[in-house]
């Protein structure tokens, strides 16, 4: 016997490697060193920093494989593996240096593969990070044919004193939201079960969705909010606070970034929620309190800025193609946020 028998094809697995070097190359950043192959990414710290602090953040896709591979679709979940990473290490006012990837999967088939590679440095070119390096497991028998995860991590650097730890945050700062592209990356379990119980094929076309088909309203790729709240702070702006919200929604992601004894008013009739949500309160007959406490509900990233700078910050914003919103502000409290359906 050899490996190939026992489902292993390394062979392929050098052909992959040489399928995606451009395009790991193609997000390269003048401080890498080396290229692909080695044992380990090597990269130089850029220079201009008194106290460099390095900041890193690791995720996953989640259910949402399940699916890009129910629909043969893979160009965009490498997006949302990036993104969930950098958006993570961007709170803490830190840039993304470089990225790695695991890649795991039942049997390698280059041509699946290649198309979430070239997601992940679509994602990377948006954060302006490197695809440092990775890895591509084949595991035969633990993955069915077809089926792969997927894991990442960022690293990212920020000056020490202009790091963002809860402790500026003061009570009056309002909440300025970013809008998500859609669900992102989180509550697609939920999404799963809801298409599923309504026996609508991935492909149909509900009114509420604006002619998209189900697919493409739960495909899109997670927002990368990098380089437009960089360039905020870079222009002047005073930001005290950010948060991704990601899985759990606004209630639990919005209180990571107060300070003791502070909490959110939250005016929900401030932002117009996207269709996408509606359909699925709808179609899945969930509860408000269960939506707010699941999905994004169309608010992907907030920043909390000082009350005299929020028409300047939503102006900026607007500057960089982004629909910003002010959505509540800092109240006295112990962490909670008030006044979303409970």
């Amino acid at each position: 016997m050899d490996y190939r028998d026992a489902g292993v094809d390394v062979e392929a697995g050098r052909a992959f490697v040489d399928q995606i070097r451009n395009l790991v190359h193609s997000t390269f950043r003048p401080e890498v060193i080396g290229g692909l192959g080695g044992f380990g990414g090597c990269f130089q710290l850029p220079g201009g920093f008194k106290e460099p602090v390095l900041v890193s953040g690791t995720d996953g896709v989640g259910t949402k494989l399940k699916i890009a591979q129910i629909l043969n679709r893979h160009d965009t979940v490498g997006i949302d593996l990036v993104a969930m990473c950098v958006n993570d290490v961007l709170t803490s006012g830190a840039e993304p240096l470089f990225f790695l990837d695991y890649v795991a999967t039942g049997k390698l088939e280059p041509a699946q593969l290649t198309e979430v590679v070239a997601g992940i440095a679509a994602g990377c070119k948006q954060a302006g990070c490197a695809l440092l390096g990775g890895e591509t497991a084949e595991m035969p028998g633990f993955y069915q044919v077809g089926e792969y995860d997927l894991a990442g991590f960022s690293v990212g650097i920020v000056e020490k004193s202009q790091m963002l730890d809860t402790s500026q945050v003061e009570i009056g700062d309002v909440a300025i939201a970013l809008p998500s592209t859609g669900v992102h990356s989180n509550g697609l379990s939920l999404v799963r079960k809801i298409v599923d119980a309504s026996g609508l094929a991935w492909d149909e076309r509900p009114a509420l969705l604006g002619g998209e088909t189900i697919a493409e309203a739960f495909l899109k790729p997670t927002q990368i909010y990098v380089k437009p709240v960089l360039a905020a702070r870079q222009s002047g702006l005073e930001i005290h606070g950010m948060a991704h919200i990601t899985g759990g929604g606004l209630p639990e992601n919005l209180p990571r970034c107060l300070g003791q004894n502070q909490s959110i008013q939250i005016h929900p009739q401030s932002w117009n929620i996207p269709p996408v949500f509606e359909w699925l309160a709808t179609v899945g007959s969930v509860s408000a309190k269960a939506m707010y406490n699941t999905f994004n509900m169309g608010v992907g990233f907030v920043v909390l800025v000082p009350p005299h700078q929020v028409e300047q910050t939503m102006t900026f914003f607007k500057s960089q193609d982004i629909s910003a919103v002010a959505i509540g502000e800092v109240i006295t409290g112990s962490g909670e946020l008030v006044g979303l359906p409970s």
